[in-house]
C-alpha cells in the first residue's frame, strides 16, 4: 500500500542517515587515508624523485612522501645492547661529593683531622670540635637531593645522600642506593640522546634506541650492515680535552699513551684548558698542505676565549689533544689561535676522521658503555621474512574474502571491499606516523583482518535474526546495524585495552605488534560500520531487493 511504501521509505532514510556532505566527507577521508599508503608501492628513489618534482601548490604538510619503515627483522641491520658502567658512575659521584665537602669545609672555615677519606660509596672526615660538627652537619645534609615525584605536600621519596655522625667526631656522607639508581637513570637518559645523535649522523633511517631495564640501552639500526663501525661509534666515550704537554713528570701530571708515538707515554698537565662540551661543530676535511685527513673544529664563545688565552700564553709549547685519556695529537703552538677554530691532525684514515667528527659533534657519553650483546641480521633473511609475511597476509585475505562471499553473497563482497580499505588505512596511518613495520607487526595485520570482518559477521547475523522474526528487509537492515553496534564497540574496546597494555608494558617486537593492532582496531570501526553501512544503503537503492541476499 501507499502507507507501507511511505513507511519503508522513511525507514530506509533513517537507516541511510547520511547527508550528502557526510558522504563526501567519508569518501575524502577514506581516499586520503588510502592515498597515504600509496607511497609504499614505490621504491625510495621513486619517492625522492616524486617529492623533488612536486609542484609548489602542494601543501607542505603532504611532503615529504612517507612510507612504512621496515624494522631490523625485515630489512636486516645491526643490533647492539649496551650497558653503562655503574661502578664508574659511582666513582664520579663520590669524587664530586668529596669536592663538595671540601668546598663546604673551606667556606665554613672548619678544621678537621687528617684528610678527607673516601669509601666505595662516600666520604668521611673527622671533626674534633662539637660546635664545628653542629655547623657542618646541616650544610652536608643540604647536599642531599630528594628522589621521587612531587606530591601535594612537597617532594616525596628517598634521599640521594645519607649523613651520619659516628663516635670520636667521625662524620660519614654516603651515597644511598636510591641516589645511585637515580644517577644511573639520568646517565642512561643522557647516553640515549648522545647515541641517537651519533646514529643519526651515520645517515641511517629510523634507528630504534630504547632503554632496557635500569642500566642498559638497546640500539637497532635497520639497513646498516657494518656492525663494527656501529660498535666503534657507540662504544667510545668521546671525552675530548685540550691540555698542555708538561715539561716533566710531577704531582699534577698524568702519563697518557700517545696515538702518534705508537703508545708511548706522554706527560700531560692535569689542568684542562677546554673540553669537548665547548665544541659547536666538527667536520672531516683534508689538510691543504699534506692532503692528510683532519678534523676542523669550532668553539663556542667561552671555549674560544679560553683557547685563545691558552695559546697566547704558551707559544712554542706542544698542546695535547686528549680523547678518552689518549693523546691523539700534540701539535706545537706556532701562533695564538684566537678565532675560536682549529684542526685536529694525526695518523688518521678517512673513516677514522669521519667517525671522530661524528663523535665530537654528538658529544661525550656520561660514562663508559660496554657491549653485552650484538648481532647482525642479513638482508637475505629480512627479504625471506618480507616474502613470508606477504604470503601470509595474501592467503589470509583471500581465504577471508572467499568465506565472506560464500556465506553472505553480495554483503560478503561489501565486507571484503571494506576489509581492503581497512588494510590500506593501516598502512596509511603507519606511513604518516613514521611507525616501523616488524615481523610481529605483519602478524598484527593478519590478526586485524580477522577481527575486522568479525564486526561485519555480527551485523549480518543480527540482520538474519531480525529477518527470521518477520521484520521487513529495511527494518532488518536497520536493526542489524543498531543492535550490533554496542557489541562491536564493547569487543573493540576490550581488545584496545589489551593492546594498550601491550604497548605500555612491552618493548621491541611486542610494541610493534601492539601499534599495528591498535591502528587496526581504530580503522575497523570506520570500515566495518560506517563504510559498510554506506555501501549497503547504495546497494539497496540500486538493486531494490525483496529479501536478504544470504
Amino acid at each position: 500500500s501507499a502507507r507501507g511504501r511511505r513507511a519503508t521509505t522513511r525507514l530506509f532514510t533513517q537507516m541511510l542517515r547520511f547527508q550528502a556532505r557526510k558522504v563526501i566527507a567519508v569518501i575524502i577521508v577514506l581516499l586520503f587515508g588510502c592515498g597515504l599508503a600509496l607511497p609504499n608501492l614505490f621504491s625510495p628513489e621513486t619517492r625522492a624523485a616524486i617529492e623533488k618534482g612536486a609542484p609548489s601548490w602542494i601543501p607542505k604538510f603532504l611532503l615529504p612522501i612517507h612510507a612504512v619503515v621496515l624494522g631490523l627483522d625485515l630489512q636486516g641491520g645491526s643490533h647492539v645492547l649496551l650497558e653503562i658502567d655503574r661502578a664508574e658512575l659511582v666513582r664520579s659521584q663520590v669524587t664530586q661529593l668529596r669536592d663538595d665537602v671540601r668546598r663546604i669545609l673551606r667556606e665554613e672555615r672548619i678544621g678537621f683531622q687528617g684528610g678527607i677519606g673516601t669509601t666505595p660509596r662516600g666520604v668521611q672526615i673527622r671533626v674534633a670540635e662539637a660546635a664545628d660538627r653542629a655547623r657542618l652537619l646541616p650544610k652536608l645534609r643540604e647536599l642531599a637531593q630528594p628522589i621521587g615525584t612531587l606530591g601535594a605536600f612537597g617532594p616525596s621519596g628517598n634521599s640521594s645522600l645519607e649523613v651520619s655522625e659516628q663516635p670520636d667526631g667521625l662524620i660519614q656522607v654516603q651515597v644511598t642506593e636510591a641516589g645511585s639508581n637515580e644517577r644511573v637513570r639520568r646517565a642512561v637518559e643522557q647516553a640515549m640522546e648522545v647515541l641517537r645523535r651519533r646514529v643519526d649522523a651515520l645517515g641511517t633511517t629510523e634507528p630504534n634506541i630504547q632503554r632496557q631495564g635500569l642500566d642498559r640501552i638497546l640500539v637497532q639500526v635497520p639497513g646498516l650492515q657494518d656492525p663494527q663501525r656501529l660498535k666503534d661509534i657507540l662504544g667510545q666515550t668521546a671525552k675530548l680535552q685540550f691540555r698542555m704537554v708538561a715539561d716533566g713528570q710531577g704531582g699534577d701530571v698524568d702519563m697518557l699513551p700517545s696515538q702518534d708515538a705508537g703508545g708511548s707515554l706522554v706527560p700531560v698537565e692535569r689542568r684542562v684548558i677546554v673540553e669537548g662540551e665547548d665544541l659547536i661543530d666538527a667536520q672531516p676535511a683534508f689538510d691543504s698542505r699534506t692532503s692528510q685527513p683532519i678534523v676542523n673544529f669550532r668553539f663556542n664563545i667561552r671555549g674560544a676565549q679560553r683557547f685563545g688565552q691558552a695559546t697566547t700564553e704558551n707559544l712554542g709549547r706542544p698542546l695535547a689533544i686528549v680523547l678518552d685519556n689518549k693523546v691523539i695529537s700534540s701539535p706545537v703552538i706556532q701562533s695564538p689561535i684566537t678565532g675560536g677554530s682549529g684542526q685536529i691532525s694525526g695518523n688518521f684514515t678517512v673513516e677514522s676522521v669521519n667517525n671522530l667528527a661524528i663523535l665530537l659533534r654528538a658529544g661525550a657519553l656520561p660514562a663508559k658503555m660496554t657491549i653485552v650483546e650484538e648481532r647482525t641480521v642479513g638482508p637475505g633473511l629480512g627479504a625471506d621474512s618480507i616474502q613470508a609475511g606477504k604470503m601470509a597476509t595474501l592467503i589470509a585475505t583471500v581465504l577471508v574474502i572467499l568465506y565472506m562471499i560464500g556465506t553472505y553473497g553480495v554483503f560478503g563482497l561489501i565486507a571484503s571491499i571494506a576489509l581492503l580499505v581497512h588494510v590500506c588505512l593501516i598502512f596509511g596511518l603507519m606511513s604518516v606516523l613514521g611507525a616501523t613495520m616488524t615481523l610481529p607487526g605483519i602478524a598484527g595485520i593478519v590478526l586485524t583482518i580477522g577481527t575486522a570482518v568479525d564486526s561485519n559477521v555480527l551485523i549480518y547475523e543480527r540482520m538474519r535474526e531480525e529477518s527470521h522474526q518477520g521484520r521487513s528487509l529495511v527494518s532488518a537492515l536497520e536493526a542489524g546495524f543498531q543492535r550490533a553496534f554496542a557489541t562491536i564497540i564493547d569487543s573493540n574496546v576490550t581488545m584496545l585495552i589489551a593492546a594498550l597494555a601491550l604497548f605500555a608494558l612491552g618493548s621491541g617486537p611486542v610494541r610493534g605488534f601492539a601499534v599495528v593492532f591498535i591502528l587496526g582496531i581504530l580503522t575497523t570501526v570506520i570500515t566495518a560500520v560506517t563504510l559498510t553501512r554506506m555501501l549497503i544503503a547504495l546497494w539497496y537503492r540500486w538493486a531494490k531487493p525483496k529479501a536478504l541476499p544470504f
